[in-house]
């Protein structure tokens, strides 16, 4: 595992004084793409300013205790009692599911994710145990304190479309890019090459706090401590460089565009395991899959 990949200033999508000056980091990227940073992690939402009630879509719903903040972005975005006409779970790491129940009861909305993803969404399996030894920085050493689930949203919960689309969300589709968990998508709209990469990819060093906390730009592997499958990750990553994006908002880190992104997506796919495998990692010499079982922990 080698350094990340650095990237300019000149490639984020957003402008970072401008986010400096904001209060709740509500970030718009394009007339109906809009995220939004929670401390560690992102959230994004798709839907025109002041669309109204059920036209829009909430994408992953942060952690615990950060219903208020998602709440008052979409109201603040959308307008008052706009409720979402669905949540799309990209998967349901703990940073990602932290408030979905919560959402869920109050907005009564359907929740959509992948079908490997359901056990850990519908209260039958947890996540298989993190590695702390890998990544460095104190967020890998503090990930055996992370929840790992499982969260139980069955109410609501719905297995996204066989065919690819995305359920109110049209001309978008979702692409299975396992590895980080079994059942991770990324949503990708061909049409303006717009990529919600989930955490396939992310462009922050998650490992380390201080990088979270200052957000420096770079194209970086799955967070490492959390990726049970390093195969699958880097077939994943080698999916999501093909489509050549133009604009790409990851799960952690902030948005970023245009040519030099690309060339960094590129470089990370082509030297993955010398970029983002751990040497001496637990799951990059005993993976845990679905096949062998080991992805899922029984409650």
């Amino acid at each position: 595992m080698d350094e990340q990949i650095p990237v300019s200033d000149d490639a984020r999508a957003d402008n970072p004084k401008a986010d400096a000056e904001r209060d709740d980091y509500t970030r718009e990227l394009l007339s109906d793409v809009a995220y939004k940073r929670l401390g560690i992690v992102n959230v994004a939402f798709y839907g025109k300013a002041n669309a109204g009630d059920q036209a829009w879509v909430l994408i992953d719903a942060g952690v615990t205790g950060t219903a208020g903040m998602i709440r008052r972005a979409a109201t603040e975005r959308f307008g008052e009692d706009a409720r979402p006409a669905a949540i799309i779970m990209t998967h349901g790491h703990f940073d990602h599911a932290g408030a979905l129940a919560t959402l869920a009861e109050e907005w009564d909305a359907p929740i959509y994710a992948h079908e490997l993803e359901l056990p850990y969404l519908n209260g039958t399996a947890s996540y298989p145990p993190p590695d702390p030894s890998v990544g460095g920085g104190m967020m890998a050493l503090l990930s055996p304190m992370y929840p790992r689930g499982p969260y139980d949203v069955s109410r609501w919960l719905k297995v996204l479309p066989e065919d690819g689309s995305v359920p109110h969300m049209a001309g978008w589709k979702w692409v299975h890019v396992p590895g980080h968990t079994p059942g991770q998508v990324a949503l990708w709209r061909e049409g303006d090459r717009v990529l919600i990469a989930a955490d396939a990819c992310i462009t922050t060093r998650q490992e380390s706090a201080y990088a979270v906390a200052i957000q420096k730009p770079e194209l970086h592997g799955p967070p490492a401590y959390y990726t049970q499958d390093w195969d699958a990750s880097r077939s994943s990553v080698e999916r999501l460089a093909a489509l050549e994006p133009e604009l790409v908002i990851t799960g952690h880190g902030p948005a970023m565009q245009g040519p030099e992104m690309r060339a960094a997506l590129q470089h990370l796919a082509r030297d993955f395991d010398s970029i983002a495998v751990p040497e001496h990692g637990k799951y990059s010499r005993h993976p845990a899959t679905v096949e062998s079982g080991d992805a899922y922990q029984a409650v």
